[in-house]
């Protein structure tokens, strides 16, 4: 990991002194243990705060797609002739890939407005999993030795597995090598267990409709509609979200539940062939709702309706945007 995180520092200073990327975001050490954060570099000698280690939780998709928004609506107020594009540099892993491939896709950028930084991936580490599997006291300093993950709390120093800290959607990643890039920086990863992709779902889709129901009614109760998902999520950019429109109203802004589960339904919905199973709303949930089992199903009736995986390919278009004569219609008329 050491050789990566010094070949990305050299590259991304290379390129910010090149002037070929006016930022680069990354991800650099956090404040608390055992975490990172993103950053936004834009003077190559700062280069050296970059990292790239099993804390880097984080999609920085999104902040590619807001970075290029912000400079487009501020370039409206600059002459025709004086305009100038921004070129933003991202360090990419795989579901970061796909998610930029789903934003040249949708068309919110072009291929010459981003450089992509491509890292391989072996997971990173739930925050809220370690936690648990920590005890539940203060973590006050961590360290990563090997495949062990060193953690001293309040109680005392324990030592956790870190495939047993990994994030549920990492366990099971079918892309955890970039799928598209400007520049690859260390091996390809191995491949994580993407034939056990499905298992979880298969299993809840064989329950009740009544069960099935009930699960998801008890975990939109938890839900306190603070949008972090939302906001986390790359697929998520629209100006103004249909939550916020007052005409009409789709949804009311008080706690009733009925509308707590039609803006979670509404956005499932607007993820359907879009979602890259990133779990960024997973992880910034701050009331631990099971968002993903949801996506997940979603995700897998798109691939056996459409043989479609989000962000796989920019020449795979999303099963929304394009018309087959013979795609599978059987769901049309046996629901």
């Amino acid at each position: 990991m050491e050789n990566i995180d010094k070949k990305l520092r050299e590259e991304a200073k290379r390129l910010l002194e090149e002037k070929k990327v006016g930022v680069l975001v990354g991800y650099e050490t956090g404040t608390l243990p055992l975490t990172a954060t993103p950053c936004f570099i834009t003077n190559p000698e700062d280069a050296e705060k970059l990292v790239w280690n099993a804390f880097c939780t984080q999609n920085l998709a999104k902040f590619v797609h807001d970075l290029i928004s912000q400079h487009r609506e501020s370039q409206k107020r600059v002459k025709p002739e004086d305009r100038k594009k921004k070129i933003v540099g991202v360090v990419a892993r795989g579901c970061t890939t796909r998610s930029i491939v789903l934003h040249l896709q949708e068309r919110q950028y072009g291929r010459d407005e981003v450089v992509i930084i491509g890292v391989p991936c072996t997971g990173y580490v739930d925050g809220k999993r370690l936690s648990v599997l920590a005890g539940g006291d203060d973590i006050r300093e961590g360290s990563l030795e090997g495949d062990q993950l060193l953690v001293k709390t309040t109680a005392g120093e324990k030592r956790i597995p870190l495939q047993d800290a990994l994030a549920g959607n990492c366990l099971t990643c079918r892309f955890n090598n970039p799928v598209l890039s400007d520049l690859m920086i260390g091996a390809q990863a191995p491949p994580m267990k993407p034939e056990q992709e499905y298992t979880e779902i298969e299993a809840f889709e064989n329950l009740p409709t009544a069960e099935r129901w009930a699960y998801f009614t008890k975990e939109m109760n938890k839900c306190i509609r603070c949008y972090a998902c939302r906001q986390a999520c790359p697929s998520c950019y629209c100006n103004t979200c249909f939550v916020e429109q007052s005409q009409p109203q789709w949804v009311g802004l008080g706690e009733d539940a009925t509308d707590t589960q039609v803006f979670q339904l509404m956005r499932l919905f607007h993820m359907v062939g879009r979602c890259v199973d990133c779990g960024s709303c997973v992880s910034v949930c701050p009331m631990g709702v099971d968002l993903r089992k949801f996506l997940k199903k979603i995700d897998k009736d798109v691939f056996e309706l459409f043989e479609n995986r989000a962000g796989s390919s920019l020449e795979d278009t999303p099963p929304l945007s394009i018309f087959k004569e013979h795609d599978k219609e059987d769901f049309i008329f046996n629901p």
